[in-house]
């Protein structure tokens, strides 16, 4: 019999842990926080959606740790995250937050940033909440189980979020298409993407 001590079984967990994660996290501290504390876990608060609706549409063409970097930056650029502070920036806020440099400066996504928060407070009229909106679209109304064992399995794009995509443009949505959707679909926990080995997949 191996005796182990308790610094042995927290390195021996740490290590089946670290050995059972999705592998796209890497090894950055910053990723691989946000996988195992927010990836994939269902939000039901529309602060926290539109949170992560200005964060993923800054992504657009960019890398989703570019952007984690800068959560802060976003943070401090929008108000806390506040859809109805954003949604009254004028064109000075505009023309500030382009010399931000905690953020990405791109005129256009700040831009959208601001009308975006326009029509998703629409949204919360129309349906309540921006969560009660987005349910509409999943079977059931409850979030999608996906159970892919490879991260090359996993879709980019998918039905439901060309179909969510479609239907936010409509609505006048800017830099949200099918698969930007989808990113924000599994970082908000409407479709758990974790691969089947991963320690995290059904943890709340």
């Amino acid at each position: 019999m191996i005796y182990m001590s308790k610094d042995d079984n927290k390195n021996s967990n740490k290590e089946s842990i670290d050995g059972n994660r999705c592998e796209w996290c890497g090894s950055d501290p910053l990723y691989i926080k946000y996988h195992d504390e927010e990836w994939g876990k269902e939000v039901t608060d529309d602060n926290i959606m539109f949170e992560f609706l200005v964060l993923e549409s800054a992504q657009a063409g960019l890398s989703w740790i570019t952007i984690l970097k800068r959560r802060e930056g976003y943070r401090n650029a929008f108000a806390d995250f506040d859809p109805e502070k954003v949604s009254k920036m004028t064109e000075a806020d505009v023309e500030q937050l382009v010399q931000d440099s905690g953020i990405i400066r791109h005129r256009g996504k700040i831009e959208s940033t601001i009308t975006n928060a326009q029509y998703f407070l629409e949204i919360q009229k129309e349906f309540g909440s921006f969560c009660n909106y987005l349910k509409t679209f999943l079977p059931e109304g409850k979030p999608i189980i996906n159970h892919w064992k490879t991260l090359e399995e996993i879709p980019a794009s998918t039905p439901v979020s060309v179909s969510i995509s479609k239907d936010m443009k409509k609505r006048g949505f800017k830099f949200f298409g099918p698969v930007i959707c989808y990113a924000f679909l599994q970082a908000v926990g409407y479709v758990n993407d974790h691969v089947e080995m991963c320690f995290f997949k059904y943890r709340d």
